[in-house]
């Protein structure tokens, strides 16, 4: 899996050491991420490893491994249950006294006790880049079904990411075998405003990368957007102006720059 994962056309791969691992087999699977981190190329722009709960026995080990021995392409470490800014601080101060290298922090939302500190948690340290929704766990801990009904959560996820300025990256739809429900989940993540979408099986990324990646279209209009408002800055100071009729001014800019990024990304 490893060694398949190289290839695949995903933004970030994100490799596990926690709930997939067995305990028995947690210190020969971290000896193999270890390995494969420090050989060979990887097709993703980011590559991360999801270490295993701050309060188990195996998450300093990993942390150490990791920063010491597992290669370049670690980029970032995905955190499992984080429940306040205390978590998020701590492992940022553990990092800090085995290594300088500048990894990032991608923490994940699945408990009710996380859920409440949400906001904190994502101004935690400089090192968190994006906030994650754990449907399963998540569902557990709220003793609810991981359905449709999860407009609040996705709110407040997506508010608290935001304030930060950090991205918000939605949790995996369970099955792999429906294409369409797939797509149609990531429609609505995308509707929420969120950056992506987590996929648990190669057959999910088509779709991830067909709904996130912006529109021929709508490059179109954020290209005329920036060059609307470039020229009437240049010309007269102003900082709106109308474009096919509607005003578009620093908002609309901003929008603007972040679907050209998200453009970019899709084309490398």
């Amino acid at each position: 899996m490893l060694d398949r994962a190289r290839a695949l056309p995903a933004d970030e791969i994100v490799i596990d050491l926690e709930d997939s691992v067995p305990p028995q087999a947690k210190d020969e699977a971290r000896a193999a991420v270890v390995a494969a981190l420090g050989a060979g190329d990887w097709h993703a722009a980011t590559v991360a490893v999801r270490i295993n709960a701050l309060d188990t026995e195996w998450c300093l080990r990993d942390i150490v491994a990791l920063l010491e021995t597992g290669g370049e392409r670690l980029d970032c470490f995905v955190v499992p249950k984080v429940e306040s800014p205390d978590d998020v601080g701590f492992l940022s101060r553990l990092m800090n006294m085995v290594s300088d290298r500048p990894v990032g922090l991608e923490l994940l939302i699945e408990t009710a006790t996380g859920l409440a500190n949400v906001n904190e948690i994502a101004l935690a340290s400089p090192q968190v880049e994006a906030l994650i929704v754990g449907y399963a766990d998540l569902a557990a801990s709220l003793g609810r079904p991981a359905g449709d009904d999860w407009d609040w959560v996705l709110n407040s996820v997506l508010v608290a990411a935001r304030a930060a300025g950090v991205q918000a990256i939605d949790g995996p739809y369970f099955d792999v075998r429906d294409v369409e429900g797939t797509r149609a989940r990531a429609a609505r993540a995308r509707g929420f405003g969120y950056d992506g979408k987590w996929a648990l099986h190669p057959a999910q990324l088509d779709p991830l990368n067909e709904v996130f990646a912006p529109t021929e279209q709508e490059v179109t209009h954020a290209t005329a957007v920036l060059a609307a408002l470039e020229d009437a800055q240049t010309s007269d100071g102003r900082g709106a102006v109308l474009l096919d009729g509607g005003m578009i001014d620093e908002a609309m800019r901003k929008q603007a720059v972040g679907v050209l990024a998200r453009a970019r990304v899709n084309s490398a």
